[in-house]
């Protein structure tokens, strides 16, 4: 779809608004705040043990297999693309430590992946939305573990679809198998899963 220029001046608005709403709610209202081409997205749910252990867990042990110069990051800031108005936030990104002085949130295109950690309340955000906002933004590689049911999948080859830039390769993996992701195997044993 073409966007006249009164659409992208009325779509870059719309986008600086709910970045706006955004900041000021992350602070004060509980849960996670992202924007993506639909509107805001809010994860009610803060995330609980097995989530954050899962993203501790894989933070450590892709930062025992990395180059030193990259980071397996968790936390601030986010991910933001103001000229497709998506800002995400991945539980885990894999990034060049340069690529994080900045002030503000990261370009999505310095990422080697993005990890997400499924939410027990709101799994189609992380199955659904990043998998086609990610490739979107350049990311190269995606990859999601599901403590629902103890498995995930590694997204990557980003190709062109008439539904615009999707992952063309992926591979799913159980927890106890090893997974690759871009360069890197890992092990997923003892990963949490949801009771």
């Amino acid at each position: 779809m073409t966007i006249a220029p009164d659409d992208a001046r009325r779509d870059a608005h719309l986008y600086q608004v709910m970045r706006e709403f955004v900041a000021s709610a992350d602070d004060t209202l509980p849960g996670k705040f992202e924007i993506t081409q639909e509107g805001i997205v809010h994860d009610m749910m803060a995330p609980v043990g097995p989530h954050e252990l899962t993203a501790l867990r894989l933070r450590k042990r892709l930062e025992r297999v990395m180059p030193d110069e990259l980071v397996a990051h968790t936390g601030t800031p986010d991910v933001e693309s103001a000229s497709h108005g998506i800002m995400r936030h991945p539980d885990v990104m894999v990034i060049a430590e340069t690529d994080m002085e900045v002030a503000g949130s990261v370009d999505p295109l310095t990422l080697v992946a993005a990890i997400e950690v499924v939410s027990r309340s709101n799994p189609e955000n992380d199955w659904v939305s990043k998998m086609r906002d990610y490739p979107l933004l350049g990311i190269p590689v995606y990859a999601v573990f599901d403590p629902r049911t103890g498995s995930g999948a590694v997204l990557c080859d980003i190709h062109r679809t008439p539904d615009g830039p999707r992952y063309a390769t992926r591979k799913d993996f159980l927890y106890g198998e090893d997974v690759t992701i871009a360069e890197w195997t890992i092990p997923t044993d003892g990963l949490p899963r949801y009771a």
